[in-house]
């Protein structure tokens, strides 16, 4: 009979709650407890077709904010970047907390969905999200603690949820993954309650009262009152049943003490029993879990209790001594109850005292705790300022620190150009002083050779020391004095050709220019000048790559053309008196292993008068001299000589370094060809890719050096020099060819000096790179146009060694 009295109240599997379209929720918080009713959960609906699991967890309301301090200080005192971000990370930490229920869920193959609600009561936030979202079914977890409080304090929260849950949803109490209890729904259209039972305990100092009620099946109930008073005075007939029933309580009760219970569930009457709602008081004593457990065994009897009512037959008569003893010692029974709940109530009133105590000194240490937050928030708001105070000033400081640095810098860098400048000046009037001495000073400073000395180096002027002839001497090739040379030996030995050597060779040793052609010695007795030797020759022969020599490059013209200009500069600014080259051509620029220009044979070369003023000085020379195509014209028509002879010659020799033609009619072509827009194709093409827009100016400048009137002609100084040495600083961003490195040496693909030399399968040899680019685009050799064997290449390290060697030569 206990164990049917003990039977828990199931869902009946036919209800319309458990339709197709279920929605179960789940109260979880992230603790062991709401897993195992999760679980429980899951294994009791997750088999009835389509359900739906709402995880429902109540998450506090943020009111305050945590500081590194440990205090806390209210959301509406801190800034809102810093709520927004504390609101987020509690967000995430509950969400990483209920990832294990949501991963339980899909373990299980079931459709879950995660509800946070913000809320203070949690009952009222499960209520409403209940009845908003018409959930059917509700599981809750109890506390499953040993302690009386734990339990009181759980099972009062069960107990609040399923008060405060609509009544269309059936709640279950789920204990140590077991069904604790259950609250069954009402369906309001027909009125009828699903099994619902409900126990009343209730005590008093004077009377014990024990009150149950069950409503069967059918829907009836019946109530039955046992009341025990101090007196016996009852009625005959009702004596005799008392007695009956007292007796048949008497030995179930005692049946039922020294048998173990099965746990059920008596929130109710244990929460009537403490009569107060304070969860955070523990009893202990063993006079209380006694009480509470008798209690229980006189709930175990009321289907007992209520069978026997309904045999009972009236008896009537007095009562016998027996049934007096009977009743006699359940007045006794309850006495003694008595006496124990009212020490558990004195028990109770002490730890509430104790409380109220304890309430009072939180409440203390709480305003002194707000204060001191409020004291620290102060503080930490004066210190944020003083800091950023500090910063500021930092920041000023570290600028004003800056500024005086650049100061100082400003003012060491101006005193350091002072003082270059006042060393510049000195040593420009120190090379003045002495070029004016040099110039002044009829010492010649050269080097001189004996005849004889000359004809055993040149082998008596055997031709195969020849190098060139004009139509003034032959220039032969020797070594004199172990110094590598060019001996220049004059034809014949006219008046006037001695007087040109004579002018040549003063010229020549007073003067010192890195683009002017040194003069090492002479034989001044036949007429010999020793220079030093090119071994490029001259410009004219490789514009016109005599003997098959390696064409020059676009950007070694372009600064070729440079170095020329500030040689004629040097020229005509010498002092004190300039000096007019009046035979300017590519024949007589030469160019050393480097292609570093000099200009040489300054024979015809005439010293201007010396002329204070601003204005060009004039010569007038009756005697035309030079070659016929670099002659200035107003000098031929009127025997006026200037430094703009020598740019009317440069602007020949600019249009020869773009074209490689000869200087007859040049400058018609060059102007044609610029009217009609083939100026691309007059261009010396084995340059290389010539840039347009410089090449152009460069072209334009040549044709404005060559003007038929002196004053037409740009200066040399001031607006020739500045295009050539932008020109020059282009020209010097170009990577360096190696030229006049053999032919064996160069890239037929790059046209430049091989790096790593790979002898591919067509069998000719190219750079690793250039190849490996050229096989990704083509699959003929670059040479004989054929189809390639194959890709593969093997190194040349015989080539290599030689590039090498020929470089450290070189260098």
């Amino acid at each position: 009979m206990l164990g049917k009295s003990m039977k828990i109240l199931e869902v009946d599997k036919r209800s319309p709650m458990l339709s197709s379209s279920l929605t179960v929720a789940v109260a979880v918080n992230g603790s062991k407890k709401s897993n195992c009713a999760l679980k429980w959960a899951l294994e009791r609906f997750s088999d009835e077709g389509k359900v739906m699991f709402k995880l429902l967890h109540v998450r506090a309301r943020i009111t305050t904010v945590p500081t590194p301090m440990g205090n806390y200080i209210p959301i509406s005192q801190v800034r809102d970047d810093v709520a927004t971000a504390y609101k987020k990370e509690m967000e995430w930490k509950t969400s990483k907390m209920l990832l294990p229920h949501k991963q339980l869920c899909s373990e299980k193959k079931v459709e879950a969905e995660i509800v946070q609600i913000e809320a203070d009561d949690v009952p009222v936030a499960i209520s409403n999200e209940v009845s908003k979202a018409q959930i059917s079914m509700l599981v809750i977890g109890a506390s499953s603690g040993s302690s009386f409080t734990r339990k009181l304090r759980g099972q009062r929260i069960s107990s609040k949820i399923s008060e405060c849950t609509p009544t269309f949803c059936t709640v279950y109490v789920v204990s140590k993954g077991k069904l604790s209890s259950v609250r069954p729904y009402t369906s309001e259209a027909d009125g009828s309650t699903k099994y619902e039972s409900s126990d009343t305990i209730s005590c008093t100092d004077s009377d014990f009262t024990y009150d149950t009620s069950s409503q069967t099946d059918q829907g009836s109930a019946a109530l039955h009152s046992y009341t025990p008073c101090s007196s016996l005075n009852v009625q005959p007939m009702q004596a005799h049943s008392n007695v009956n029933k007292n007796n048949l309580v008497r030995k179930i009760l005692s049946n039922a003490c020294l048998s173990e219970g099965t746990s059920v569930n008596f929130e109710e009457e244990e929460d009537q029993i403490s009569s107060s709602s304070c969860p955070d008081i523990q009893f202990s004593g063993s006079r209380i879990s006694s009480f509470g457990s008798r209690i229980s065994s006189f709930r175990t009897l009321q289907t007992d209790w209520q069978s026997m009512n309904s045999d009972q037959v009236s008896i009537s008569g007095a009562p016998t001594d027996s049934s007096s003893e009977n009743q006699v010692d359940i007045s006794i029974e309850i006495e003694r109850l008595r006496t124990e709940l009212r020490h558990a109530r004195g028990m109770y009133a002490m730890a509430q005292k104790e409380t109220i105590d304890a309430s009072r000194r939180l409440k203390k240490l709480s305003e002194y705790r707000m204060d001191e937050v409020t004291k620290l928030m102060e503080i930490s708001f004066r210190e944020e300022k003083a800091r950023e105070l500090a910063n500021l000033e930092k920041e000023k400081h570290e600028v004003a620190e800056r500024e005086a640095e650049l100061v100082r810098e400003s003012a060491e860098r101006e005193a350091s150009q002072k003082r270059y400048v006042e060393l510049r000046i000195k040593y420009d009037a120190k090379e003045i002083e002495k070029l004016e001495k040099a110039l002044m000073s009829q010492d010649l400073h050269y080097k001189k050779f004996t005849w004889e000395e000359i004809v055993s180096a040149t082998s008596s002027f055997s031709d195969d020391f020849r190098i060139g002839m004009g139509a003034y001497g032959t220039v032969y090739k020797c070594n004199l004095r172990h110094i590598k040379v060019a001996v220049k030996v004059l034809h014949a030995k006219e008046a006037y050709r001695i007087k040109q050597f004579q002018r040549e060779l003063e010229i020549m040793s007073k003067i010192r220019h890195p683009h002017m052609l040194l003069l090492v010695g002479a034989c001044s007795d036949h007429s010999c000048i020793v220079y030093e030797y090119m071994e490029n020759g001259s410009l004219e022969d490789r514009l016109l790559q005599k003997n098959n020599t390696v064409p020059i490059p676009w950007f070694i013209r372009y600064r070729i053309a440079w170095e020329v200009a500030t040689a004629l500069s040097f020229l005509h600014n010498s002092k004190p008196r300039s000096i007019v080259h009046r035979d300017l051509k590519p024949a007589n620029i030469l160019l050393d292993h480097n292609f570093v220009s000099k200009i040489g044979d300054v024979g015809l070369s005439t010293l201007l008068p010396s002329v204070d003023s601003s204005d060009p000085v004039l010569c007038h020379d009756s005697r035309l001299a030079g070659t016929l195509s670099y002659i200035d014209p107003e000098y031929q028509r009127s025997g006026l000589l200037s430094p703009k002879s020598d740019v009317y010659a440069f602007g020949m020799v600019i249009l020869q370094l773009l074209t490689a033609k000869p200087a007859l009619a040049l400058a018609h072509t060059v102007e044609t060809a610029l009217n009609n827009g083939g100026f691309l194709e007059i261009l010396d093409q084995s340059a290389g890719n010539w840039p347009i827009k410089e090449t152009l100016e460069l072209a334009i400048l040549g044709l404005r050096c060559i003007e038929l009137k002196q004053c037409e002609r740009p200066d040399l100084s001031t607006e020739v020099l500045p295009v050539l040495q932008s020109l020059k600083r282009m020209a010097d961003a170009v990577p360096n060819v190696q030229l006049g490195a053999p032919s064996h040496f160069i890239c037929p693909i790059l046209k430049d000096m091989m790096e790593d030399p790979c002898v591919a399968a067509d069998g000719y040899t190219y750079d690793r790179k250039a190849i490996e680019m050229w096989f990704k685009e083509n699959e003929n050799s670059p040479i004989t146009n054929l189809p390639m064997s194959d890709k593969s290449l093997v190194p040349n390290y015989i080539l290599m060694s030689a590039i090498i060697e020929w470089k450290s030569r070189r260098n």
